[in-house]
C-alpha cells in the first residue's frame, strides 16, 4: 500500500509569463520576464535606479500594459476587458499621497472609489466607519487632506484603498517621505493589516527595515529578475547590496563586522536579537 506525504500548495496571486514591455521611443525595459508572487506574501522589489522597479508594479495593476506575454492577477489574465477587475483587486499607494487625493474631506475621499462602484450609501458608510477605526483616523474624517501631516496623509491614502477591499496592496517608495516615527507607525499598521485582511503586499523600497519585514525580495537589474531570495540572504551579499544602493540594517551590519573580527556570533536581524546573542545569560525583554 502506497502513501503520499501531504504537500501544501500556495496559489500564486501574481504571475508574469514571458512579459515584455517598452516605453515609446525607448529601448525595451523588459523582455521575457517571468515571476510569481504567492498569495499572502510580503514581497519587496529592489534594484538600481532605472532598473524597472516602478514599471514592474504598474504592470501588476494595469496602469501599464505589456507588449508581449501574459500577466495574471488571481487567475485573471490582464487585458483591455479585465483591467477594471484588476483595479478592484489591486490597490496602489503612491510615493506622494497628495497624488491620490481628489475630494475636499477625508470622508469624501474615502467614498470616491466606492461611489464609482455603485455601492449603497449604507455600505459605503459601514466601510468608512470600519476602516477609520482600524487606522485610527475617526477624528480626521471631516478635515481637508492638505491639513494633515505626511504620516497622517499616508494613513488616509491607505484608508482610501482599504475601503475598496483589495486582495493585493502595492506601494512605491511609500515610506520615503516619512520621518522615522511616521515610518515605524506605517510599518506597524501594515503588519497588522496584512494579518487581519490576509493581504498580499508588494513594495518598492530602499529602506532596510521595510525589506527585513518582508518574506521575499525580488532583485531587478537592467530589466531582468536577477535574484529572488530572503531578506537575510540579500543582506549578506555585499556586492549585490552595493549594486542596489542598499545598506543592511544596523544589527546585520554589526553582526557581519563582529564576525570579520573573529567574534563567534550569529547574523542577527535586530538589536534585541544581537544583544541576546552577545550576552545569552542576560536576555533583553521587549
Amino acid at each position: 500500500m502506497c502513501t503520499r506525504n501531504a504537500v501544501k500548495v500556495v496559489a500564486a496571486i501574481i504571475r508574469f509569463n514571458q512579459v515584455g514591455f517598452q516605453y515609446p521611443k525607448r529601448e525595451s525595459m523588459f523582455a521575457d520576464l517571468s515571476l510569481h508572487i504567492e498569495q499572502g506574501q510580503w514581497v519587496t522589489i529592489v534594484g538600481p535606479n532605472g532598473s524597472g522597479k516602478s514599471t514592474l508594479t504598474k504592470l501588476m495593476n494595469g496602469l501599464l500594459a505589456p507588449r508581449s506575454g501574459t500577466i495574471q492577477i488571481g487567475g485573471v489574465t490582464l487585458d483591455g476587458h479585465t483591467v477594471s477587475d484588476i483595479h478592484r483587486r489591486v490597490g496602489y499607494l503612491f510615493q506622494n499621497p497628495d497624488n491620490q487625493f481628489i475630494a475636499a474631506t477625508v470622508q469624501d475621499d474615502m467614498a470616491f472609489g466606492m461611489e464609482n462602484r455603485c455601492l449603497s450609501q449604507e455600505e459605503m458608510q459601514r466601510r468608512i466607519n470600519q476602516v477609520s477605526v482600524e487606522l485610527g483616523i475617526q477624528d480626521w474624517l471631516h478635515r481637508h487632506p492638505s491639513s494633515l501631516s505626511g504620516g497622517q496623509k499616508q494613513r488616509v491614502a491607505i484608508a482610501g484603498l482599504l475601503v475598496l477591499d483589495p486582495e493585493v496592496m502595492i506601494w512605491d517608495e511609500a515610506t520615503s517621505m516619512l520621518d522615522e516615527q511616521a515610518r515605524r507607525e506605517f510599518m506597524t499598521r501594515m503588519r497588522q493589516l496584512r494579518v487581519e485582511r490576509r493581504l498580499t503586499i508588494v513594495s518598492v523600497t530602499h529602506d532596510a527595515e521595510e525589506i527585513m519585514a518582508s518574506d521575499r525580495v525580488l532583485v531587478i537589474k537592467d530589466g531582468k529578475l536577477v535574484a529572488g531570495l530572503t531578506p537575510m540572504e540579500l543582506f549578506v551579499q555585499g556586492e549585490l547590496l552595493q549594486e542596489c544602493c542598499l545598506r543592511p540594517p544596523f544589527a546585520v551590519e554589526l553582526s557581519l563586522e563582529l564576525r570579520r573580527r573573529g567574534v563567534d556570533v550569529d547574523i542577527c536581524r535586530d538589536e534585541e536579537e544581537l544583544v541576546n546573542a552577545l550576552w545569552p545569560s542576560c536576555p533583553v525583554k521587549s
